[in-house]
């Protein structure tokens, strides 16, 4: 569907894109806090030597430093020859007292009492007004690390719980293809209804369970399942007022085949896996699966970040200003795809996986594609495609991923071979859009000699972006001795946007009324627009990756992968199999998912029939890639008609005289990364054999 409306909506900027944003917010002011704590640790240190003695009161030591030493001597004496005196049985040996080693005791025992003193002492003359300002911030800034920290998971069932239900009221879940006629949705509203009643059922169910056995949980797992029991049970009552609530302009009539095309992919995912766990008597399985996403919760509130990042980044000028300086070079528009890719790349090795790119920039990218001339399916291809070639590029977390999870590999060794990885697939990608081009229209480079000096001059607004990205990354690498990695990315890249956010609602008045510049209306509008939009993509994304979990876990209790051959007899045979099951499983999971499912079930099979660790992994990644752009899911598809619109969708459909440019966007994804699959599974197994 598409995203134009989204931001009209007052009751959803209220009810839910407000408070998301609030959340949002306080990820990144937890997160960061870490890091501002971490720094002023090491200020107060270097600042006062026994800073973490400082940081709390000292209590007085109770012994007596002042202690008379002869007259604990005597009671110390006359204390022993008592005790003697009473030994009427002779039970233990009667040996003089030894008034020297006594008197030793005694004085060790006041010099320690003495050094308490004198360091109690010394630390009230340095509780100094400055320490104790200094340590009441320090330990706010604890406190408040330490409450993010506790309050992580709840924050996660939140986002997911008001993003969903806003998805579900806009209407804006991942489907297959959207509602139109009247009984699409009366017919996806229905199924979404019974799919989040079995939500709602078994977070009851696994709730319970949490009891057996106990007379009381601990109270964040007890709140973490009141969250989900009343999130679950608000979002079955949204989808069953959209059962009553059919919009005025839905189509007449409708078909059954259709309807069944426009059920959400969560729903699906969810009537499968219920319909499971219902008949194995595990009516708490979805429950049990969906809860999974907590033990991954700083991962999944990342993925929101990105998100927003991404519509962030759709509301500044920056994309039409990079894409403004190649304009000058008339470059053919399959040229211009082959760059988008291959830029889109260094993002997405950030975010993680392809599907948060898409949803992040890939309204940008198409916009910015069509507005360079390119044919809509060509536009189409390439925004699917523009986070795939990413995943195997330094600091991919899924790659850390890989590496945490398996011993035989290191992200070192993933990296080395997956830049080689990307060359492969962008080299193939040029080539096949180049060869696919269409040759009735010719190509009219402009002379270098002019257009390098017009590429220049259209360089010089995109400079103060880069001085604001640099800044925010100098001030984290400095001030807060925090790189910009995988891991700072989700924190750090929100705030480098609202930076040219800001930059650009100070400068507005210097393109404003420029007909080549594009059109801004301000901080406020694209703030609440990017919110607006990132609230309604993480609902629907989120409840995608949830349940994608649970049919995970349908497949790992079902035995399913236990029917795969423990062993083969020929590694090419092993490769084979492997490779379709991995495009089977990259089709119906995330990323990430995926990657823990395949760690434990057919990794070690593909070792034991002779395929090299890495050389498996690298295959896992490029199979996951093709998975999401593969039929009939292609979920990179669906997040790119999420997107761009439907309607841009249907013309494309409307394009095009020959098999090829009618079915561009989804065969030239499929033609690169099977043809690079074909390559990185095979072509090593023959270098090893020959």
């Amino acid at each position: 569907m598409s995203t134009g409306g989204i931001a009209n909506r007052s009751w959803q900027e209220w009810l839910s894109s407000l408070p998301a944003f609030f959340l949002l917010l306080g990820v990144i002011a937890y997160t960061t806090s870490a890091d501002i704590h971490s720094q002023l640790l090491k200020l107060g240190q270097s600042t006062w030597d026994s800073y973490f003695e400082l940081r709390n009161d000292p209590s007085a030591p109770t012994c007596n430093p002042n202690t008379n030493i002869d007259s604990e001597l005597t009671k110390l004496i006359a204390a022993k020859e008592a005790e003697a005196a009473e030994d009427e049985f002779g039970l233990f040996d009667d040996e003089p007292v030894n008034k020297a080693a006594l008197r030793e005791s005694l004085e060790r025992s006041q010099a320690l009492c003495q050094e308490k003193f004198a360091t109690y002492e010394s630390i009230q003359d340095q509780m100094t007004t400055s320490v104790v300002i200094f340590r009441t911030v320090e330990r706010f800034i604890a406190d408040v690390v330490a409450f993010g920290l506790g309050a992580q998971k709840f924050i996660l069932a939140f986002m997911v719980i008001i993003c969903a239900a806003t998805a579900t009221l806009s209407r804006h879940q991942i489907a297959m293809r959207p509602m139109e006629s009247e009984f699409d949705h009366r017919w996806s509203s229905l199924l979404q209804t019974i799919a989040n009643g079995m939500l709602f059922y078994s977070s009851i169910a696994f709730w319970n369970l949490s009891y057996v056995g106990k007379e009381v949980i601990e109270a964040e797992r007890e709140g973490i399942h009141i969250a989900w029991v009343v999130g679950f049970g608000v979002l079955t009552l949204c989808s069953l007022y959209q059962l009553f609530n059919i919009p005025k302009d839905a189509k007449k009539g409708g078909g059954f085949g259709h309807a069944m095309l426009s059920v959400p992919l969560y729903t699906q995912m969810c009537l499968i896996s219920g319909t499971y766990f219902i008949l194995q008597g595990h009516t708490a399985g979805i429950g049990v699966y969906l809860d999974k996403m907590m033990d991954f919760s700083d991962m999944f509130l990342n993925l929101g970040l990105f998100v927003w990042t991404g519509m962030m980044l759709k509301n500044t000028r920056l994309a039409s200003l990079v894409f403004n300086v190649f304009r000058p070079f008339r470059m053919p528009t399959e040229l211009l795809a082959f760059v988008a890719v291959v830029v889109a790349a260094v993002p997405t090795a950030y975010t993680g996986a392809s599907g948060i790119f898409v949803i992040a920039v890939g309204a940008v990218i198409y916009q910015e594609l069509r507005r360079a001339g390119a044919r809509r399916q060509l536009a189409l291809a390439t925004t699917a495609m523009s986070g795939s070639m990413g995943v195997v590029l330094r600091p991919c977390l899924l790659v850390v991923i890989i590496a945490y999870l398996n011993r035989d590999v290191t992200t070192d060794e993933l990296f080395f071979w997956g830049n080689r990885v990307f060359i492969l697939t962008a080299v193939l990608f040029l080539a096949f859009v180049w060869f696919t081009r269409d040759k009735s229209v010719k190509a009219n480079p402009a002379p270098m000699a002019e257009a390098l000096p017009e590429a220049l001059r259209l360089l010089k607004p995109i400079l103060p972006y880069v001085l604001v990205l640099v800044s925010v990354v100098l001030f984290y690498h400095y001030v807060l001795d925090t790189a910009l990695n995988e891991f700072s990315a989700p924190r750090v890249l929100p705030v480098i946007l609202l930076g040219f956010l800001l930059y650009e609602h100070f400068t507005r008045k210097r393109f404003e009324g420029n007909e080549e510049e594009p059109e801004y209306r301000g901080i406020e509008h694209s703030t609440r627009t990017s919110i607006n939009e990132t609230t309604a993509h993480i609902g629907a994304l989120l409840l995608v990756m949830g349940l994608s979990v649970s049919i995970g876990g349908v497949m790992e209790r079902s035995g399913v992968m236990e029917m795969f051959p423990q062993v083969f007899e020929s590694p090419w045979i092993a490769m084979t199999a492997l490779v379709v099951l991995l495009v089977f499983v990259g089709m119906i999971m995330d990323p990430y998912g995926a990657v823990i499912l395949v760690n434990a079930t057919v990794a070690a099979i593909a070792f034991e029939s002779g395929i090299e660790p890495l050389h498996f992994w690298m295959v896992c990644l490029v199979a996951f890639e093709l998975g999401y752009l593969s039929p009939p899911v292609a979920l990179n598809h669906l997040l790119t008609r999420q997107v761009v619109g439907e309607r841009e969708v249907e013309l494309a459909s409307q394009e095009g005289n020959t098999f090829w440019r009618r079915h561009e966007k989804i065969l030239l994804p499929l033609v690169t990364m099977g043809t690079a699959l074909l390559i990185v599974a095979y072509i090593p197994l023959w270098y090893m054999s020959s």
